[in-house]
Protein backbone atom coordinates (compact mmCIF):
# COMPACT_ATOMS: atom_id res chain seq x y z
CA UNK A 1 0.00 0.00 0.00
CA UNK A 2 2.66 2.58 0.84
CA UNK A 3 4.68 1.08 -2.10
CA UNK A 4 1.65 2.30 -4.57
CA UNK A 5 1.09 5.25 -2.49
CA UNK A 6 4.99 6.43 -3.22
CA UNK A 7 4.51 5.08 -6.95
CA UNK A 8 1.49 7.45 -7.51
CA UNK A 9 2.87 10.32 -5.80
CA UNK A 10 6.02 10.12 -8.02
CA UNK A 11 3.82 9.70 -11.34
CA UNK A 12 2.06 13.30 -10.70
CA UNK A 13 5.58 14.86 -9.76
CA UNK A 14 6.91 13.63 -13.14
CA UNK A 15 3.17 14.29 -14.75
CA UNK A 16 3.75 17.78 -13.41
CA UNK A 17 7.73 18.63 -14.38
CA UNK A 18 6.53 17.45 -17.84
CA UNK A 19 3.48 19.32 -17.98
CA UNK A 20 6.24 22.54 -17.15
CA UNK A 21 8.44 21.21 -20.13
CA UNK A 22 5.63 21.26 -22.21
CA UNK A 23 5.36 24.86 -24.47
CA UNK A 24 2.02 26.57 -23.83
CA UNK A 25 0.45 27.17 -27.24
CA UNK A 26 1.17 31.00 -27.68
CA UNK A 27 -1.89 33.09 -28.79
CA UNK A 28 -0.92 33.99 -32.72
CA UNK A 29 -0.27 37.67 -33.36
CA UNK A 30 -2.25 40.37 -34.68
CA UNK A 31 -3.55 40.14 -38.28
CA UNK A 32 -2.40 42.52 -41.37
CA UNK A 33 -6.12 44.52 -40.80
CA UNK A 34 -6.06 44.52 -37.29
CA UNK A 35 -2.54 46.05 -37.19
CA UNK A 36 -3.75 48.57 -39.66
CA UNK A 37 -6.44 49.79 -37.79
CA UNK A 38 -4.51 49.57 -34.50
CA UNK A 39 -1.31 51.78 -35.84
CA UNK A 40 -2.06 53.37 -39.05
CA UNK A 41 -5.50 54.62 -38.84
CA UNK A 42 -5.36 56.50 -35.78
CA UNK A 43 -2.57 58.61 -37.12
CA UNK A 44 -4.25 59.02 -40.62
CA UNK A 45 -7.63 59.99 -38.85
CA UNK A 46 -5.77 62.66 -36.56
CA UNK A 47 -3.57 64.13 -40.20
CA UNK A 48 -7.11 64.71 -41.83
CA UNK A 49 -8.79 65.97 -38.45
CA UNK A 50 -5.55 68.62 -38.63
CA UNK A 51 -6.17 69.42 -42.69
CA UNK A 52 -9.41 69.98 -42.03
CA UNK A 53 -9.40 72.19 -39.28
CA UNK A 54 -6.26 74.13 -40.89
CA UNK A 55 -8.62 74.25 -44.30
CA UNK A 56 -11.24 75.57 -42.13
CA UNK A 57 -9.06 78.25 -40.55
CA UNK A 58 -8.20 79.58 -44.18
CA UNK A 59 -11.63 79.94 -45.23
CA UNK A 60 -12.52 81.61 -42.13
CA UNK A 61 -9.51 84.04 -42.76
CA UNK A 62 -8.23 84.00 -39.38
CA UNK A 63 -4.96 84.84 -40.63
CA UNK A 64 -3.85 86.69 -44.07
CA UNK A 65 -2.80 84.13 -46.70
CA UNK A 66 0.29 85.44 -46.88
CA UNK A 67 0.56 83.57 -43.10
CA UNK A 68 -1.96 81.14 -43.25
CA UNK A 69 -1.74 79.83 -46.77
CA UNK A 70 -4.08 76.52 -47.41
CA UNK A 71 -3.04 73.11 -47.57
CA UNK A 72 -3.30 72.76 -50.85
CA UNK A 73 -0.70 75.87 -51.53
CA UNK A 74 1.68 74.30 -48.67
CA UNK A 75 1.14 70.66 -50.89
CA UNK A 76 2.18 72.91 -54.08
CA UNK A 77 5.37 73.99 -52.25
CA UNK A 78 6.22 70.76 -51.01
CA UNK A 79 6.22 69.17 -54.36
CA UNK A 80 7.99 71.75 -55.90
CA UNK A 81 10.65 71.56 -53.48
CA UNK A 82 10.55 67.97 -53.99
CA UNK A 83 10.82 68.64 -57.86
CA UNK A 84 13.49 70.69 -58.01
CA UNK A 85 15.65 69.06 -55.76
CA UNK A 86 15.87 71.03 -52.89
CA UNK A 87 14.05 68.67 -50.38
CA UNK A 88 16.56 66.21 -51.62
CA UNK A 89 19.86 67.71 -51.26
CA UNK A 90 18.59 69.43 -47.35
CA UNK A 91 17.75 65.73 -46.19
CA UNK A 92 20.83 64.63 -47.16
CA UNK A 93 23.19 67.35 -46.19
CA UNK A 94 21.34 67.25 -42.07
CA UNK A 95 21.09 63.58 -42.23
CA UNK A 96 24.65 63.70 -42.96
CA UNK A 97 25.87 66.14 -39.92
CA UNK A 98 23.00 64.55 -37.85
CA UNK A 99 25.22 60.73 -38.38
CA UNK A 100 28.86 62.31 -37.89
CA UNK A 101 26.93 64.35 -34.82
CA UNK A 102 25.69 61.57 -33.30
CA UNK A 103 28.30 59.37 -33.75
CA UNK A 104 30.75 61.55 -32.30
CA UNK A 105 28.55 61.88 -29.01
CA UNK A 106 27.66 58.00 -28.86
CA UNK A 107 31.86 57.67 -28.59
CA UNK A 108 32.15 60.36 -26.04
CA UNK A 109 28.77 60.10 -24.19
CA UNK A 110 29.45 56.42 -23.91
CA UNK A 111 33.13 56.98 -22.24
CA UNK A 112 31.88 59.68 -20.05
CA UNK A 113 29.39 57.64 -18.63
CA UNK A 114 31.46 54.74 -17.97
CA UNK A 115 34.15 57.17 -16.35
CA UNK A 116 31.01 58.74 -14.34
CA UNK A 117 30.13 55.08 -12.99
CA UNK A 118 33.60 53.74 -12.39
CA UNK A 119 34.57 56.85 -10.50
CA UNK A 120 32.64 58.05 -8.09
CA UNK A 121 34.82 61.61 -7.33
CA UNK A 122 34.06 61.98 -11.09
CA UNK A 123 30.64 61.14 -10.99
CA UNK A 124 30.14 64.01 -7.54
CA UNK A 125 32.89 66.30 -9.60
CA UNK A 126 30.69 66.64 -12.83
CA UNK A 127 27.55 64.50 -12.64
CA UNK A 128 25.24 67.92 -11.48
CA UNK A 129 26.96 69.79 -14.47
CA UNK A 130 26.15 66.92 -16.89
CA UNK A 131 22.37 66.88 -15.81
CA UNK A 132 22.23 70.87 -16.01
CA UNK A 133 23.87 70.60 -19.89
CA UNK A 134 21.40 68.12 -20.44
CA UNK A 135 18.42 70.57 -19.43
CA UNK A 136 19.98 73.79 -21.04
CA UNK A 137 18.54 74.35 -24.56
CA UNK A 138 21.26 73.58 -27.46
CA UNK A 139 20.38 77.01 -29.22
CA UNK A 140 22.09 79.03 -26.15
CA UNK A 141 25.30 77.43 -27.77
CA UNK A 142 25.03 78.59 -31.33
CA UNK A 143 26.37 81.81 -30.40
CA UNK A 144 29.06 80.51 -28.80
CA UNK A 145 30.37 78.13 -31.16
CA UNK A 146 30.28 80.58 -34.29
CA UNK A 147 32.46 82.59 -32.41
CA UNK A 148 35.02 79.88 -31.39
CA UNK A 149 34.25 78.48 -34.81
CA UNK A 150 32.90 81.21 -37.11
CA UNK A 151 30.16 80.10 -39.82
CA UNK A 152 31.41 76.57 -40.35
CA UNK A 153 30.67 72.88 -40.00
CA UNK A 154 32.78 72.85 -36.84
CA UNK A 155 30.61 74.95 -34.84
CA UNK A 156 27.18 73.14 -36.15
CA UNK A 157 28.71 70.08 -35.44
CA UNK A 158 30.04 71.76 -31.10
CA UNK A 159 26.45 72.37 -31.03
CA UNK A 160 25.34 69.14 -31.83
CA UNK A 161 27.83 67.43 -29.12
CA UNK A 162 27.03 69.75 -26.25
CA UNK A 163 23.38 69.11 -26.81
CA UNK A 164 23.76 64.73 -27.36
CA UNK A 165 26.66 64.28 -25.08
CA UNK A 166 24.94 64.82 -21.52
CA UNK A 167 21.82 62.37 -22.54
CA UNK A 168 23.64 60.05 -23.65
CA UNK A 169 26.27 59.57 -20.79
CA UNK A 170 22.61 60.02 -18.14
CA UNK A 171 21.21 57.25 -19.99
CA UNK A 172 24.14 54.72 -19.51
CA UNK A 173 25.14 55.83 -16.19
CA UNK A 174 21.30 55.42 -15.22
CA UNK A 175 20.74 52.36 -17.33
CA UNK A 176 24.02 50.66 -14.97
CA UNK A 177 22.77 51.96 -11.58
CA UNK A 178 19.78 49.87 -12.21
CA UNK A 179 21.80 46.66 -12.53
CA UNK A 180 21.21 44.46 -9.34
CA UNK A 181 25.38 44.62 -7.30
CA UNK A 182 24.84 40.57 -7.68
CA UNK A 183 25.57 41.06 -11.07
CA UNK A 184 29.04 42.91 -10.42
CA UNK A 185 30.19 40.34 -7.82
CA UNK A 186 29.27 37.49 -9.89
CA UNK A 187 31.72 39.14 -12.61
CA UNK A 188 34.43 39.03 -9.58
CA UNK A 189 33.86 35.35 -8.78
CA UNK A 190 34.16 34.25 -12.46
CA UNK A 191 37.38 36.53 -12.38
CA UNK A 192 37.05 38.69 -14.81
CA UNK A 193 38.34 42.01 -14.87
CA UNK A 194 37.12 45.43 -14.35
CA UNK A 195 36.74 45.93 -17.89
CA UNK A 196 35.28 42.46 -18.27
CA UNK A 197 32.67 42.70 -16.28
CA UNK A 198 31.88 46.23 -18.25
CA UNK A 199 32.10 44.70 -20.98
CA UNK A 200 30.43 41.37 -20.54
CA UNK A 201 28.09 41.56 -17.30
CA UNK A 202 27.06 45.37 -16.48
CA UNK A 203 26.42 46.69 -20.45
CA UNK A 204 24.78 43.85 -21.18
CA UNK A 205 22.37 44.59 -18.10
CA UNK A 206 22.18 48.24 -18.26
CA UNK A 207 21.10 47.88 -22.24
CA UNK A 208 17.70 49.10 -21.99
CA UNK A 209 18.73 52.20 -20.26
CA UNK A 210 21.40 52.87 -22.36
CA UNK A 211 18.94 52.34 -25.53
CA UNK A 212 16.95 54.99 -23.70
CA UNK A 213 19.74 57.46 -23.50
CA UNK A 214 20.53 57.00 -27.24
CA UNK A 215 17.35 57.59 -28.26
CA UNK A 216 17.28 61.09 -26.28
CA UNK A 217 20.03 62.00 -27.52
CA UNK A 218 19.41 61.33 -30.91
CA UNK A 219 16.51 63.44 -30.64
CA UNK A 220 18.61 66.29 -28.71
CA UNK A 221 21.29 65.91 -31.23
CA UNK A 222 18.41 66.50 -34.23
CA UNK A 223 17.13 69.02 -32.49
CA UNK A 224 20.14 70.68 -31.70
CA UNK A 225 20.97 70.39 -35.09
CA UNK A 226 18.11 72.04 -36.84
CA UNK A 227 19.35 75.18 -34.37
CA UNK A 228 22.69 75.51 -35.47
CA UNK A 229 21.32 75.09 -38.73
CA UNK A 230 18.77 77.88 -38.58
CA UNK A 231 21.16 80.33 -37.29
CA UNK A 232 24.50 79.21 -38.94
CA UNK A 233 23.68 80.01 -42.20
CA UNK A 234 26.41 80.49 -45.20
CA UNK A 235 26.20 79.29 -48.55
CA UNK A 236 29.74 77.62 -48.34
CA UNK A 237 27.89 75.37 -45.73
CA UNK A 238 25.13 73.75 -47.98
CA UNK A 239 21.54 73.77 -47.62
CA UNK A 240 20.35 71.71 -45.00
CA UNK A 241 16.98 71.33 -43.62
CA UNK A 242 17.44 74.16 -40.36
CA UNK A 243 18.65 76.37 -43.88
CA UNK A 244 15.70 75.78 -46.25
CA UNK A 245 13.79 76.60 -42.95
CA UNK A 246 15.50 79.78 -43.04
CA UNK A 247 15.49 80.69 -46.65
CA UNK A 248 11.27 80.77 -46.17
CA UNK A 249 11.33 82.95 -42.83
CA UNK A 250 13.53 85.49 -44.75
CA UNK A 251 11.65 85.32 -47.94
CA UNK A 252 8.35 85.45 -45.70
CA UNK A 253 6.75 82.22 -47.13
CA UNK A 254 4.94 80.82 -45.21
CA UNK A 255 4.43 77.50 -47.39
CA UNK A 256 8.27 77.11 -47.81
CA UNK A 257 8.01 77.63 -43.98
CA UNK A 258 5.23 75.30 -43.40
CA UNK A 259 7.32 72.37 -46.17
CA UNK A 260 10.30 72.47 -44.10
CA UNK A 261 8.76 71.88 -41.00
CA UNK A 262 6.82 69.23 -42.56
CA UNK A 263 10.16 67.25 -44.02
CA UNK A 264 11.93 68.05 -40.41
CA UNK A 265 9.38 66.17 -38.56
CA UNK A 266 9.10 63.26 -41.19
CA UNK A 267 12.56 62.72 -41.22
CA UNK A 268 12.90 62.92 -37.37
CA UNK A 269 9.86 60.19 -37.28
CA UNK A 270 11.22 58.08 -39.65
CA UNK A 271 15.08 57.40 -37.68
CA UNK A 272 12.74 56.35 -34.82
CA UNK A 273 10.48 54.33 -36.31
CA UNK A 274 12.95 52.39 -38.24
CA UNK A 275 16.03 52.55 -36.31
CA UNK A 276 14.87 52.85 -32.58
CA UNK A 277 11.46 51.39 -32.18
CA UNK A 278 12.81 47.78 -33.82
CA UNK A 279 16.21 48.16 -32.07
CA UNK A 280 13.89 48.62 -28.52
CA UNK A 281 11.58 46.14 -29.53
CA UNK A 282 14.35 43.46 -30.53
CA UNK A 283 16.60 44.12 -26.92
CA UNK A 284 13.28 43.86 -24.81
CA UNK A 285 11.67 40.54 -26.55
CA UNK A 286 15.50 39.04 -25.57
CA UNK A 287 14.64 39.92 -22.15
CA UNK A 288 11.25 38.54 -22.32
CA UNK A 289 9.00 41.72 -22.39
CA UNK A 290 6.81 43.00 -24.10
CA UNK A 291 5.78 46.78 -25.54
CA UNK A 292 2.27 47.23 -25.75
Amino acid sequence: MLTEEIGNRDRSVEAGLDALDTAPDLPRGPGVGRILVRSVLPPVVFLALLVGMWQLAYVAHLKPPYALPSPADVAAKFWETVQDGRAGEAIWTSLSRAAIGFGMSLVIGTLLGLAMWWSRWLRAAIGPIVSGLQSLPSVAWVPAAIIWFSLSNAAIYTVVLLGAVPSIANGLLGGMKQVPPLFDRVGRVLGLSALGRTRYVLLPAALPGYLGGLRQGWAFAWRSLMAAELITYSPALGQGLGQLLNIGRELSQMSLVITSITLILVVGMAIELLIFAPLERRVLSRRGLTIR
